[in-house]
């Protein structure tokens, strides 16, 4: 059943266009699978986020990440720093599964290596997290290499937002938090191009949050001020988000435009609290790196900096929305402690609501 999202509410967020499923894979190439953990007191997961067809560490990805507040336990972003490229799928899980799901992408990537007939020596798994504990009991780690795996033979176009992989138990200004997407489209020299993010959300206090720049957050807390719904008073938590692109840009004007995605977590009211971990991971699938490659000069293609401003804002746009989505797809839940996690769609389907 196809999910409701926050544009079938009537809200559109900025100017661009979006892309034909206004998801991360309107990049063509880009994929996402989730493996979801549903069990007792597991409410948790892994997704993963393929970036093209073939093998990414015999055809790197150029890369950058940028950490805006590093509350985060994340796996991979140093090398693609200092380096800039990609040469493994993303994949997003819980605190502490970090370690387990690296590993396990370990494995996987040797042996997709090894089936070309090339030997690895050094692999940098690129892992990001959330802390679901609220609603997870994430200390039994239960994300490891089957989940990693069935998330990888999975991955698809299409795919579900909301409480499912990575976002199975996460929170979001109070009310579920989840995986959302979007994207964005703009043109240069006649030639369609596309921006498309992923977030993981998990941050938030309930009053800050914002639709379109209007008071949702209040008016949420005005109708279940008197109820025990696990409305968050304060901005804890983290938010993941993944940026792909078609553009042909380098690794420095990718930084730049990672950054811009921020904005985006911004305009729906958070303002980077102390307990919140904000990290932006983007790559390309423009100017691939072959290693088998015998040129000792690599041309690379960039856009030109002047019209750099469309791409930063379709990122803050796609990221704004992506949050907004990952949002109103997720079902209600229960936290270990019973504390009543709401839907933002239970809201939106008020009448008035933000009239």
């Amino acid at each position: 059943m196809k999910q409701k999202r926050i544009s079938d509410y009537g809200y559109r967020i900025g100017h661009h266009e979006s892309g034909p499923r206004n998801k991360i894979t309107d990049v063509p190439g880009v994929r996402v699978g989730h493996t979801t953990v549903e069990d007792g007191n597991q409410h948790t997961g892994v997704t993963v986020i393929v970036p093209g067809e073939g093998n990414p560490f015999l055809k790197k990805y150029l890369a950058s990440a940028y950490v805006h507040n590093g509350f985060g336990k994340t796996c991979g972003l140093v090398q693609i720093q200092e380096l800039g490229t990609l040469e493994t799928p993303i994949a997003l899980t819980n605190t502490l599964n970090v370690g387990k799901v690296a590993d396990a992408m370990i494995s996987w990537m040797i042996q997709q290596t090894k089936k070309e007939g090339e030997d690895v020596f050094s692999i940098n798994p690129v892992v990001g997290e959330c802390n679901d504990s609220r609603i997870n009991e994430i200390g039994n780690r239960v994300v490891g290499e089957k989940e990693l795996y069935q998330a990888l033979e999975q991955v698809d176009t299409d795919f579900a937002e909301g409480a499912v992989g990575a976002g199975t138990g996460t929170i979001c200004y109070g009310l579920k938090g989840g995986i959302g997407s979007s994207s964005r489209t703009l043109v240069l020299d006649g030639k369609t191009y596309t921006i498309g993010v992923l977030v993981q959300s998990n941050f938030g206090a309930t009053r800050d949050l914002k639709i379109s720049g209007k008071p949702a957050g209040e008016r949420i807390l005005e109708q279940i001020r008197k109820e025990e719904c696990g409305s968050s008073a304060e901005d804890r938590g983290s938010i993941m988000t993944v940026l792909a692109t078609d553009l042909p840009v380098s690794e420095r004007q990718l930084y730049r435009i990672i950054r811009r995605c921020g904005v985006g977590i911004a305009r729906t009211g958070a303002y980077t609290g102390h307990g919140s971990g904000e990290i932006m991971i983007g790559f390309t699938t423009a100017n691939r790196v072959d290693t088998k490659s015998t040129c000792e000069v690599e041309a690379c293609a960039r856009i030109k900096e002047e019209k750099i401003n469309e791409a930063f804002e379709a990122a803050a746009e796609a990221a704004e929305e992506a949050i907004l989505n990952s949002m109103v797809t997720a079902k209600e839940k229960r936290g270990l402690d019973g504390a009543r996690y709401r839907s933002l769609a239970e809201f939106l389907e008020k009448p008035g609501f933000l009239e």
